[in-house]
Formats: structure tokens, sequence, C-alpha cells
């Protein structure tokens, strides 16, 4: 029988307070205890692990190298037997919870203002949402689906078309000096950019058959609502996706300078990996959730169908 060498939890939870505090005072106050019980608690530990976690300096204490390699560890193992606690303590009620790693603005604009109809269609399942912009390794996180936008190329995964992505410039009305006739004109005024898809501009350009230095110049800004919060003050013109201001322009003061159709070579995924595709909550949240992106794939992408392919 394997005897686990795991020091007490009471143990952990002190350190990892005092860690996060490098006080044992403070530590104590979070938990509701007193501070020689903190430092007993500690003692003991450095006692098993054979490792010295805190340099003693007269009021002060300060982790050492090790302490602060295992505060974080532990941290992360209490975090995550957390959330396995709660999971499996909402299994008890025939739900559970899903913990979906979300792009911000999609979800803030698009995802969450949808998420009353899941709740009332499905009051037991959760969905805990968390900002992730890049590509992870799903086995090293807690996450166990994601809204992706790029490609379906995620390894190891499953991944289902949601809709494609159309763009459109925006701006405040009052920074044009004259009528906007063709692409060409709104290099005249400031461009703002997105981070995380830096060549979003020079490629609408290229689409209007316009190749010029000047598409890469302009002020950059992470997130789309940082782009369109931009526009609305009146600091360029915004590249963004249509769906994001649609049947809010006139609330944002923004204006449409040059509308014309353009599709984005990439669109959104829900990824998740392919051992998890069976999960109860991930499973109704994923039908809920390709039933209301059906109302946004452009009917000129008919290659695009909702069923999930492993790649």
């Amino acid at each position: 029988m394997r005897k686990f060498k795991t020091p007490g939890t009471a143990a952990l939870l002190a350190f990892e307070a005092a860690a996060r505090h490098e006080s044992f005072t403070h530590a104590a106050r979070e938990l509701f205890l007193t501070e020689s019980a903190v430092s007993r608690q500690i003692a003991t530990l450095e006692t098993q692990l054979g490792v010295r976690l805190f340099v003693r300096a007269k009021q002060r204490v300060v982790l050492t190298r090790a302490g602060r390699l295992y505060g974080t560890q532990v941290r992360r193992t209490l975090e995550q037997l957390d959330r396995d606690t709660l999971a499996i303590m909402a299994h008890g009620s025939g739900g559970g919870y899903l913990e979906l790693a979300v792009l911000p603005t999609f979800a803030s604009e698009w995802l969450i203002p949808r998420m009353k109809d899941f709740d009332a269609r499905h009051p037991d399942v959760r969905v805990n949402m968390g900002v992730h912009t890049d590509l992870f390794t799903f086995d090293e996180t807690h996450f166990e689906a994601a809204i992706h936008f790029g490609q379906p190329t995620w390894p190891g995964t499953s991944s289902d078309y949601l809709f494609g992505e159309e763009v459109v410039p925006v701006c405040r009305p009052s920074i044009l000096k004259g009528p906007v006739r063709t692409a060409a004109d709104l290099l005249a005024y400031p461009l703002l950019h997105s981070t995380t898809r830096p060549s979003a501009w020079t490629q609408w350009f290229a689409e209007q058959h316009i190749e010029d230095h000047r598409a890469l110049q302009g002020v950059r800004y992470e997130l789309h609502t940082m782009l369109i919060a931009g526009a609305a003050a009146g600091l360029g013109i915004a590249l963004v996706p249509k769906f994001f201001v649609e049947g809010q322009l006139a609330t944002l003061g923004l204006t449409i300078p040059f509308d014309v159709k353009s599709v984005a070579e990439s669109a959104y995924y829900l990824v998740y990996p392919t051992e998890l595709t069976h999960g109860q909550p991930l499973s109704v949240f994923r039908e809920w959730l390709l039933d209301q992106a059906k109302a946004y794939r452009p009917t000129y992408r008919p290659d695009y169908r909702p069923d999930h392919r492993p790649v």
C-alpha cells in the first residue's frame, strides 16, 4: 500500500497564508488562529520536510528560496483541490461546473449577455469563465474548454465551428474632415490597431487592392473593448468585429465611415480535449452554444458546419 508523505491540511493552509503575506500575524488573522498556532504549524511542517521555509529576523519572516517555490506549488494544489471539491459537490445535485477559457471582448459583448438563457435552461450547471487569449495545453490548466479565434488546429482537441467574423472600421463622425468615398481615404486618419491581430488593417486594405505603409502605423491596444473605447474617444479609426458594435453605434457615438464586406480568414471555435467530449456540463453547454451561434453564421461561408472535428 502506498504511503503518502503529504503534510496535514492545517499545516498547508497555515503555510500558504503565511507565504502569501510573508507574515504570521496576517496569516493568523485570516485563518482565525493565534499567531503562535500558525508558528507551530509551520515549525511542524519544516520539521517534516527537513527544509527551512522562512528566515526569521526580528519581527519579520521572509521566505527562503525553497519556501517561495513550495508556496507557489501549495497554492496551486489547494486551488485545484477547492475546484475539485466544488465540482463533486455539484455532481450531487445532478449538475456540475464547466471551467471555460474565454476571449475577453467576445465574452463581455456576446457570450455573457446570452448566459441568462443558458441558466434558465440548465439551472444545475454553472459556467466559470477565465480569460486566456493564447493557445495552451489543457492538461496544464484547470480549463475544460475554450473559446478560440483562429483555425481549428489545436492538437489533441475537438473543435466546433461557431461563426466567422466580419470586420468594419468605426470612428467618431467628428474626426472626419469630409466624405469617405474610398477605402484609401481612411489612410489620412490615425488607425488604431489590435496587438493580437497586428496585420488586420493590412489585410483589410489588401482586400480593397491597396498597399500602403501607413496601414501599419498607429497606436496598438490589446483588447477590442479598448479599440472601441479609443474610437469612441476620437483617437482614430478602429477595425473591429461588426457584431461587437452592431445595434449600438449610436449609443457609442460611432459611425462606420466606409462599409464594405470583409470577412476574416479565421473564425470562432469551441475547443475542448477530445477525452472530455462526453462530460455533462460541457455537453449541454456545447449544444446550447452551437444553437446560439447559428444566427451569426454567414451565409457566404457554407463550407463550415457545426459538427465537432478531432484535430
